[in-house]
């Protein structure tokens, strides 16, 4: 950790920067998942999905950065890269071959809404610790990706 005047224990903020790079590594994930979908979308509704795709994806890049900033604001390191990002994140890996419209709708809210489970978990790990910033800064997340998602949903037939 590196050195600052933050009144939470150095133990508290290097368990926090453990779960926050975890979140991180799955924000990244699901950021480049978002541009999948977005550049490679194809169908009937091509333009309303590309679009969507692409604010889903401005969405999580805020997070990744409010993520990152807490990391690093706590004395912590974050670790962004694709490589961190890849060893780190806890969700499904994206299918690279879709097209269709309604598949990149299925697949991006199956992991906007893993990350949103995630990240509550998340929210209640860091009450616990006893860094209400940071539950703070999570919960903003999570509302954030149910809302998301809801869009996501929206697209997609009752039940899919």
């Amino acid at each position: 950790m590196h050195p600052t005047r933050n009144d939470l224990p150095n133990r508290t903020r290097a368990r926090i920067e453990k779960l926050l790079n975890e979140r991180l590594a799955e924000a990244l994930d699901l950021e480049a998942a978002s541009k999948q979908a977005h550049w490679n979308v194809k169908g009937p509704h091509f333009i309303a999905l590309h679009e969507l795709f692409d604010a889903v994806h401005d969405s999580v890049q805020e997070h990744v950065d409010a993520i990152a900033e807490r990391i690093t604001a706590l004395g912590g390191t974050a670790l962004g890269t694709i490589q961190a990002s890849v060893r780190g994140s806890g969700l499904q890996p994206y299918p690279e071959q879709l097209s269709e419209g309604e598949a990149h709708l299925a697949a991006l809210a199956d992991r906007v809404a893993g990350f949103g489970a995630r990240v509550r978990k998340s929210i209640g790990q860091a009450a616990k610790l006893g860094d209400d910033g940071t539950a703070d800064l999570l919960t903003g997340v999570s509302r954030a990706l149910d809302k998301q998602l809801w869009f996501l949903e929206a697209h997609l037939p009752r039940g899919r």
